[in-house]
């Protein structure tokens, strides 16, 4: 039987995958957005990703406050496009 990638199997964690794998990147402010996950939650499922290498995270400020800018890798695109292969595998598609 296939297994899933314990990284991408979290619900918050393939939601972030999920919206990043169409767009270029993406700041927390719409990660937010999109996940409606609350900001602590958002924070430590981007640490995992980025920690996984399947995420690009860049820190910077605008004016005095902090922005943070994340984007896939080609690690993680990797990772989620088998992803869904084993899921397709599983579900006979």
């Amino acid at each position: 039987m296939a297994k899933l990638d314990p990284i991408l199997h979290q619900e918050l964690r393939l939601s972030i995958v999920s919206f990043l794998v169409n767009v270029e990147s993406a700041d927390f402010k719409k990660l937010l957005e999109v996940t409606k996950a609350s900001k602590g939650n958002l924070s430590v499922q981007i640490s995992k990703l980025q920690e996984a290498g399947y995420l690009k995270v860049k820190k910077t400020f605008k004016g005095n406050y902090p922005h943070t800018r994340c984007s896939l890798t080609a690690k993680g695109r990797t990772a989620f496009e088998g992803y869904i292969q084993e899921l397709k595998g599983l579900l006979g598609i």
